[in-house]
């Protein structure tokens, strides 16, 4: 990350899970905890003071929650990256939360060593795609999606064929390094795809990407 510092807004109802978070992530030499907020109705007022690069997110808040907050969020122009931290991998609401924008989801009891990567990966731009628990999530989503299968194949139709082999590569949750080994490109040209497709599609980020790619059924 070389002199870069990260600095992350925790946002969590539970003080002990807060202190347990900035205590260990502020151990960290690149990571700064800016601020913590008890709700999501505190999110706005707390980024636009403190410009975090990421937001550590709980899923479940009394006032507004962690997919209402997040969604607000990503709606404004550069706004920083969303992680879901929530108590249960198997929760059906993460689902949402990734497509309101989240670039993935930690539950609580992650070693800290893995939060620590999650946060560092997350700033550089790499989503987290968890092979054995988000792709599970992403294959339910198709389930209960409001977007028809017909319709997300409609949207991946406006894609040239080579960005479209890059959408469905992201579909497998590979990261940019996997995919440019894969298919015998650089890790800059891979990113420009990214880029291009998002912008393309008008979508936040490459869990969305994967997400549309598994609702078309055209993953590999």
């Amino acid at each position: 990350m070389g002199d870069r510092v990260i600095r992350v807004l925790l946002v969590d109802d539970e003080w002990l899970v807060r202190a347990g978070l900035a205590t260990m992530l502020s151990s960290v030499p690149d990571i700064e905890v800016v601020a913590q907020a008890s709700d999501g109705a505190a999110v706005p007022e707390a980024v636009q003071r403190h410009r975090p690069d990421v937001v550590l997110m709980d899923l479940r808040m009394k006032k507004i929650d962690g997919i209402t907050a997040t969604a607000a969020l990503r709606a404004q122009p550069h706004p920083p990256e969303v992680i879901i931290l929530t108590t249960f991998d198997t929760d059906t609401s993460i689902v949402k939360a990734l497509r309101a924008g989240a670039s993935g989801f930690l539950v609580k009891d992650t070693p800290p060593a893995e939060l620590v990567d999650a946060v560092h990966r997350v700033a550089a731009g790499e989503p987290i795609l968890s092979p054995t628990v988000t792709r599970k999530l992403i294959r339910r989503a198709v389930e209960d999606h409001n977007e028809t299968r017909d319709t997300a194949r409609a949207r991946l139709a406006l894609l040239t064929p080579g960005e479209l082999r890059i959408a469905t590569a992201i579909g497998t949750g590979s990261s940019n390094a996997e995919i440019a080994a894969q298919l015998s490109m650089s890790i800059a040209t891979i990113k420009s795809y990214g880029s291009r497709i998002l912008t393309k599609l008008e979508l936040n980020n490459r869990v969305q990407i994967a997400l549309l790619v598994h609702d078309a059924g055209t993953e590999t």
